[in-house]
């Protein structure tokens, strides 16, 4: 084997063109994802304290703006959270025609035509009044996600999404079946073509809460370890994906993703025919952003490493609020 001093690996670090050369890992605009909080009943973006730079936006022409600012960086992905005025037991504004996320997809859809992809969160959190993933009954005297109940209104929604206008369904209850009991309603509905990229892999983090806080979906009770994953737990995203593969999931994805690199590689290791996503998530976001407000870290480099740690790790597709400012410091140059 040769080696120093006739091997130098430093030949290769030598100056920033060489490095950029002969990088592994590459960012892309196209595989960035900006998630959008949408809200009713408010005429002015409003910010959200718990992640700063971050709003709520109405479906006017404030939200078209801000489309339009991401579109002129490149990128074109967008996923939708709605914030509706009215919460009931049963999510009803969830698959209401005029609900917050069907009037923004129209919306969207009219001003923008195909030139983006819309995805829409799939969920009832944010809009049951006990900010579960499903519908609550009773079990032995106690309340409970009803896992096949919730199934039913989780097709509802799924549909009434793709009849506003969304190219990919995005389930995130964790329900068990979810997928399948999407994917049968999608397609008698006519609605074939639509994708659908599921939260195959959703662990029950502490990460989420600044979300919570933006999309006002705490849950009124308990918490939600019964149907997200176990942090303890890798090997069990296996069988978590590999349901959703069976249901007919199209796209999987990781959720977090920052703290959740090694099953990441896991899932993309023993799936490499399914494109992946990783939902850089609220709390990472949040950690990030304070570190930086305060000095304690240089926000462009720190963003752009674990981006990149994230694809890396086999992540082909990346949800961050960061993903207008990653396009822009793409162009400006990756600093390494």
């Amino acid at each position: 084997m040769v080696t120093f001093p006739t091997l130098r690996p430093r030949r290769l670090r030598k100056n920033k063109l060489i490095r950029d050369l002969v990088a592994e890992t590459n960012l892309t605009t196209s595989g960035l994802i900006q998630p959008i909080f949408i809200k009713e009943n408010i005429n002015e973006p409003e910010k959200i304290d718990s992640m700063p730079g971050v709003y709520r936006y109405p479906p006017n022409d404030h939200l078209i703006k801000f489309v339009e600012e991401v579109y002129s960086f490149g990128v074109k992905n967008f996923i939708l959270f709605g914030i509706p005025s009215f919460k009931d037991e049963f999510a009803s504004s969830a698959y209401d025609k005029n609900g917050i996320i069907q009037k923004s997809l129209r919306l969207l859809r009219q001003t923008f035509g195909e030139k983006i992809l819309l995805i829409t969160d799939e969920c009832t959190d944010e809009y049951t009044s006990h900010g579960h993933c499903g519908i609550i009954t009773q079990k032995d005297g106690k309340l409970c996600v009803n896992n096949d109940e919730s199934l039913k209104v989780h097709a509802l929604i799924a549909v009434s999404q793709a009849e506003a206008g969304a190219d990919i369904i995005a389930p995130s209850s964790m329900m068990d079946g979810v997928v399948g009991a999407i994917r049968k309603a999608l397609d008698e509905a006519g609605f074939t073509d639509t994708a659908i990229m599921s939260y195959s892999v959703k662990y029950a983090s502490t990460f989420y809460s600044p979300f919570r806080d933006a999309a006002y979906s705490k849950p009124a009770f308990g918490d939600r370890r019964g149907y997200q994953m176990d942090p303890r737990n890798a090997f069990e995203a296996l069988k978590e994906a590999s349901l959703d593969i069976e249901e007919g999931a199209d796209i999987l994805m990781v959720k977090p993703a920052h703290t959740y690199l090694d099953v990441i590689r896991l899932v993309k290791t023993t799936f490499p025919q399914y494109p992946l996503a990783a939902y850089h998530v609220s709390g990472e976001y949040s950690m990030i952003k304070a570190a930086a407000l305060n000095g304690w870290i240089d926000e462009k480099t720190a963003v752009l490493e674990i981006t990149t740690a994230i694809k890396r790790a086999g992540a082909d597709l990346i949800i961050t609020y960061y993903a207008k400012d990653i396009a822009n410091w793409i162009k400006e140059g990756v600093p390494f």
